[in-house]
């Protein structure tokens, strides 16, 4: 499989854009759901246990970078 470049531009926004329709229509049964379900639970994690980040902050970033990740590749 072919990795794509992060700084196609419009490129990356349409993909970004398909995954999420994608995750919204297929809920569970999508590929990217689970991903980004683990990472906003390692996010709230983390946000529980450090100082000066809430729970909620941390699962926006957590979720964040594992849909990054997902349309990225």
């Amino acid at each position: 499989m072919e990795e794509r470049e992060p700084q196609r531009g419009q490129d990356w926004v349409e993909d970004a854009r398909e995954e999420i329709s994608g995750m919204a229509k297929g809920g569970l049964a999508h590929p990217s759901t689970k991903p980004v379900l683990t990472g906003a639970a390692v996010g709230a994690a983390a946000g529980f246990l450090l100082p000066g980040l809430s729970i909620v902050v941390g699962a926006l970033a957590g979720a964040g970078v594992m849909f990054y990740d997902r349309v990225r590749k």
